[in-house]
């Protein structure tokens, strides 16, 4: 058994954010309380062979779950591979993630997705895989997502490409609330990009790059919304960007749009200023936008308008990020970092408690997937992470194969100390 003692529990389920200890037993939790020893029974006392865990001044809460991960496995593994980005989520505090399906080749077949997860097996944390939409991602045939999921696919996406046919996304819809099964959509219409990865504005004029206007993605989030409207379509708009897409998501949620967003920690932490200082670094798809789209998805966070908490980890080689800008490939990653920029942006500038953060980092991302994750409870998995929300640490080294990220040298508040999966420590700090 691990015990874990005197740490702040945080458990988004219940809203709990109180001093207690913590039991884990074959792969469960067995016991969450106050930590009274003389009143526990003895089989709940520390035996000489268990391990104690000091929890004094950290936070106890549920494994982080990120909903939106690349690791380029199979295909592209000299950026990252399967057994590194789980290593680098790990160390990151995430106990599962969700591989995106745009691979070498995409895993829109058996046989593909079935490699990813018998791959993902073989690592420490819970490595989960959405298939794609359409065959080959090309946008023109769906797959057969009922043969996907009986293969074990949680969910469905494209992305990294828009879907452009609104009649193909309302058939994906339709079929996926015949299968019970979330989309995910990537909302950029190639129609009014010039330069993807910057934000069309000030910034792109200074470099004299055409850009990506807020206007590619709010067209498509408009669009995806009203179809999840009328379907009745778990929907999750990803990497939310501009502020006119938080404010339609806000309006299809008071429609009853069963509409879900995700916003990364680079969207809520940085504006397209930050291209100019560390160029293709900053240079995403959707990109940076201006101060004021990051404010409204701040406050698009404390109103509860944006459910997630997603990384969209995209590794690249330096090589490639060396590129002139308008070569270098978009994507910056993100999983050892995540917790950190939210503690240090959101939590303590008061934007979001932490057990609001919790919700948007654990609990929602499983309620997505349909996961009985993302809660502390007995007899419930023993998925958790424990951190230092105060310590300061400057980001430096990754477990990740690349270290694509604007935020090397950055000081951060939030230290993952240990991360739990199954009742194992697969991650250790401290």
């Amino acid at each position: 058994m691990i015990f874990i003692q005197k740490g702040r529990v945080i458990d988004p389920k219940t809203g709990t954010d109180a001093v207690m200890d913590l039991i884990i037993d074959k792969g469960k939790i067995l016991a969450v309380g106050p930590g009274k020893a003389p009143e526990c029974p003895a089989r709940l006392l520390p035996g000489p062979t268990d391990q104690i865990i000091n929890a004094d001044g950290l936070v106890v809460a549920p494994g982080l779950i990120d909903v939106h991960v690349h690791f380029r496995d199979p295909g592209l593994t000299y950026k990252e591979d399967i057994q590194t980005g789980a290593q680098a989520a790990a160390k990151g505090g995430f106990t599962t993630v969700v591989c995106m399906a745009n691979t070498k080749p995409p895993v829109d077949n058996p046989a593909t997705l079935e490699y990813v997860l018998e791959e993902g097996k073989k690592t420490k944390i819970h490595v989960l895989s959405a298939a794609a939409i359409t065959l080959g991602m090309k946008g023109e045939e769906l797959t057969d997502m009922e043969l996907l999921k009986s293969h074990g696919a949680v969910g469905f996406t494209d992305d990294g490409l828009p879907l452009k046919d609104a009649v193909l996304v309302k058939q994906a819809m339709e079929e996926a609330v015949r299968l019970n099964v979330p989309l995910s959509f990537h909302e950029e219409d190639p129609s009014f990009i010039e330069n993807n990865g910057i934000n069309q504005g000030d910034v792109s004029h200074q470099l004299d790059i055409g850009g990506s206007p807020a206007l590619a993605e709010d067209i498509m989030v408009a669009r995806d919304c009203m179809l999840a409207l009328h379907t009745g379509a778990t929907v999750d708009i990803q990497h939310i960007s501009s502020r006119n897409s938080v404010a339609m998501v806000r309006l299809a949620k008071q429609l009853g749009a069963p509409v879900m967003a995700e916003v990364t920690p680079h969207h809520f932490s940085l504006d397209e200023s930050a291209v100019l200082k560390h160029g293709s670094l900053a240079k995403m798809n959707p990109p940076l936008r201006t101060e004021l789209d990051r404010e409204a998805i701040l406050h698009g966070l404390l109103d509860g308008t944006i459910d997630l908490i997603a990384t969209d980890h995209a590794p690249h080689s330096a090589e490639e990020k060396a590129r002139p800008l308008t070569e270098a490939p978009s994507g910056i990653i993100g999983l050892e970092t995540a917790l950190a920029l939210a503690i240090t942006n959101l939590v303590h500038p008061g934007y979001l408690s932490m057990v609001q953060l919790m919700e948007k980092m654990s609990l929602n991302p499983a309620r997505l997937y349909r996961l009985n994750k993302g809660f502390l409870a007995p007899g419930s998995d023993a998925d958790l992470v424990i951190f230092d929300p105060n310590e300061l640490w400057t980001v430096t080294d990754f477990s990740s194969k690349s270290s694509n990220s604007p935020f090397v040298g950055t000081r951060l508040f939030g230290m993952v100390k240990y991360t739990i999966c199954d009742g194992k420590i697969v991650y250790e700090n401290h």
